[in-house]
Formats: structure tokens, sequence, C-alpha cells
């Protein structure tokens, strides 16, 4: 199933430390000859400050050659700057972290900022010292380290570009170190910094020479939806947060422009959020997969694979034949996928459900063998299947289980005409409201281009 891994379509959206985490999924997973995975890894891990790991990954490649060195003079030349740095960020530290210069401290950068010239001598230029060294620190692969000085250097900023890019840096040093919680906090508050102004790209994006802010901010957002994945299929409300991110208006219109790919994400996360916490079926996602569905036909020309084509043989074409074989080759892309591999049961179980819910709306009358062996179970486990699906959704009081016969009849009364139009409808105020404010957005002259922000990786 190498043909729909999607691990070389995000490299180009993920910081070049994000990758090595993906890069060792492939290793594990095998689904790529492990010399050539090596070699990428080398590649990556050359071009840090991470010596030691580098030539780890040279003699793997190359046990039988001596390591080049050059190694030995940038692990020197490492070193020295790292100190130079740590001492001219110390000197900054140890005035902000004085607990009565913290006291001191307002909402007020600029205030700030005077305050810790008259008191303190620190200047914008020393505080800009926080920076380069949080970014040699990530660089060479401290992320618990550098996610404290770009933090501090942050509130103490008042240059956009830079924060911004502080941001992207503490946001990556919180993936990698694992603080979920912490993660989801800079993903949020970096969503807002970019829908509030239009920022460039990370400048570990590749260079380009459009100078439209629209252009910039949908990058962006690209960059951002694709940082995301980490944090929410780690967070234990990750999938719950993703739908109510990704079909947004904004980003939803950002997936379908710049990264349909995204689709297998947004449509996983809708199978593995089925149930609310309360195990109700959850109406807010019975939405969300009628949209999504309905974004997967538009987009269909330009990206599908078998977890997208399952939703549309279900909801679409309602061939349930079609839609168990997209299932089979969904369960094997879901299990070799970095971000979802450890949700395969679950999605898998969820999967059996719409499509057992799907196949029970659309007939009055059901053979539970027929059933069963749709959905791969046993006679047996497909009647306890039955009977759980029919206490947990809402067709309870309609249907019936006649053991003799070994099927279940379906009594349901036709949909009143006004209900029908209440869900044709629904959302259209909100939609039309929407469509709005971006033509009246559109009428307005456009913002002078932002400045690049620095860099977080050492280049």
């Amino acid at each position: 199933m190498a043909d729909y891994d999607l691990t070389k379509t995000i490299i180009p959206y993920c910081d070049r430390h994000l990758v090595f985490p993906l890069l060792n999924h492939l290793a594990e997973s095998e689904l790529f000859p492990a010399e050539q995975v090596h070699a990428a890894q080398y590649e990556l891990a050359k071009e840090t400050n991470m010596v030691d790991y580098a030539v780890s990954l040279f003699q793997q490649l190359h046990p039988d050659d001596e390591v080049p060195q050059e190694f030995a003079g940038k692990r020197e030349k490492a070193v020295s700057t790292n100190e130079q740095l740590q001492q001219e960020a110390q000197a900054v530290l140890d005035v902000i972290e004085n607990p009565d210069v913290a006291q001191s401290l307002r909402q007020d950068k600029n205030q700030n900022l005077q305050f810790l010239k008259d008191n303190y001598n620190v200047t914008l230029e020393q505080i800009t010292a926080l920076y380069n060294f949080g970014k040699f620190q990530y660089s060479y692969g401290n992320y618990s380290g550098a996610a404290d000085y770009l933090y501090h250097f942050r509130i103490l900023s008042t240059d956009p570009d830079l924060t911004i890019s502080a941001h992207w840096g503490k946001l990556a040093c919180d993936i990698l170190t694992g603080k979920w919680e912490v993660a989801l906090e800079e993903l949020n508050s970096l969503r807002e910094a970019i829908d509030s102004r239009a920022p460039s790209m990370p400048q570990f994006a590749a260079p380009s020479s459009h100078t439209d802010p629209a252009l910039s901010q949908l990058h962006s957002r690209t960059w951002l939806l694709h940082w995301s994945l980490f944090v929410y299929f780690n967070h234990p409300q990750g999938r719950t947060l993703l739908l109510e991110t990704f079909l947004s208006p904004t980003y939803l219109n950002t997936i379908q422009t710049s990264s349909p790919w995204i689709l297998r994400y947004l449509a996983t996360a809708a199978v593995l959020s089925r149930k609310t916490a309360s195990g109700a079926l959850s109406a807010r996602v019975r939405h969300s997969i009628r949209e999504i569905v309905k974004v997967i036909q538009m987009e269909e020309y330009q990206y599908q694979d078998p977890v997208t084509q399952f939703l549309k043989e279900l909801y679409v074409e309602f061939d349930f034949e079609a839609a168990q074989r997209e299932l089979s080759k969904a369960e094997t892309i879901v299990a070799n996928d970095f971000f979802l591999g450890e949700f395969k049961d679950e999605f898998m179980d969820n999967a059996r459900y719409f499509i057992s819910e799907a196949y029970c709306r659309i007939h009055q009358r059901i053979d539970i063998g027929d059933l069963s062996e749709r959905l791969n179970l046993s006679p047996d486990e497909g009647e306890k299947w039955i009977v759980n699906l029919i206490r947990e959704t809402r067709m309870g009081a309609d249907a019936k289980i006649d053991l003799e016969k070994n099927v279940i009849e379906i009594h349901r009364p036709p949909l009143p005409i006004y209900q029908s139009v209440i869900e044709k409808t629904r959302g259209l105020a909100f939609r039309t409201q929407a469509l709005g404010a971006a033509m009246s957005r559109t009428q307005q002259p456009l913002a002078p281009e932002a400045a690049q922000p620095a860099v977080v990786e050492a280049q």
C-alpha cells in the first residue's frame, strides 16, 4: 500500500525536525526499502547541528567508510556557538526570571521593554538573543530548552514577524516533546495569530516571489493544517477538535484549495468521532459526515483513496459491496499511516457501525445472516452487533428482531415535509453570512506584505 502513503506529500509542509518521526515510522513499517529511508534521514540530519546523530546515520549507510572530517569541524563550531549564544541569552534570562521583575511586567510589551531598559539596561537586541539561542537549541535537538527560550522571547518581543516565527518554533518543540496539552494551546494561539493578520510562511518553507498577503496567509494555513495533525491525533479530544477546525469555512477552503489529501484525516476523524462522551451518536458528527461526503465528491478529481471512497460508496452510491471492498483497503492504509495507526481497531469498529446503520435505514426487512456476512462477522457475532446497534441508535423504537425467521423488521413513519425542508436549509443563514463577509473583505484594499519571519531551523 505504498501507493497510498502520504509521507512524501506531507514532508514539504513540515519542519525538518518534524520529518524525523515520519521517517522513523517508515523505517518501522517497511513500506519502502530501508536503505532509502536511512539515506533520507541522513540528508535531513546532516543539515542540522545534531552532529552525533548524523554521524551515526552515516556509519549505518557506509559502515566501511571513514567519517568525513567536516563533522568534527561542525561539532567544534556548534559547541563554540552554543557557548556564545548562551552567554548572551543568560544575561537577559537572569533578569526576567527575577521574581520582582516578573511581578512588574504588564500586558503592554512596549511598557515592559521601557521598564527593562530603564531599570536593568536590557535592550531589544538582548531580548532577540533569547530567540537566537532558542533557535540554536532547537537545531541540535534540545527541544525542551528551546521551548523555554522561545516562550520568554515571545512574551517580550514587539517584532511581529519574529514573534510568529517563535510561535512556530514553540509549537514544533511541544510536538516533539509530546506535551500535547501545551501543544494544543500553542496551536490555537498560532491559529489566532495567523487568522488575525497576513503573516508569511515559516522561513523553512520554500521561498516564493509572491506579494499577495492573501496567498501568504493561505500558505500559512496550509502549513498549520499539516502541523496540527501531530496534535489532533495525539490529544485525547483531538479528533473532535479537528472536525471543528477543519470544517470551519476558512480551513475547509484551504483544504480544497491547497491540500485535498487532508480529506483522509478529516474523514477518519469523523468516523472515529462517531459517539459523544455519553455514548449517543453525535448530531454534529452526523452532520459533519454529510458535509465531508459533499467535499469528497467535489474534490474527487484531485484526490481520492480508500478511506474517502468508503464514505462515498456508503453515503452517495449506497453500494455496500463496494464500501466493504474499500473498507478492507482502508484498514491497511490506516494501519500504516503515521497519524492513524493506533486508531485502526477503533476505525474499523466505527466503520462497521456506519455500514450497519446505513443498511438498516434503507431496508425494511433485513436478514441477520446476510448483514453479518457483509460485516465479516459470524452469525452469532453479527446478531450481538445488530442488537447493540439498535440499542445505541435512534431506530430502537422502529426495529423488531424476529429470531424465528432470523430477520429484522423496521417500521418507520414517513418524514414530515417541514422536517425535510429544515434539514435541507440547515446552516443556510450562517453560510450566507460567511459569504457576505468574504465578499466585503475582497472589496477592501490589501495591506502591505508582511516581512518574512526569521528562521526557526538553523540553515
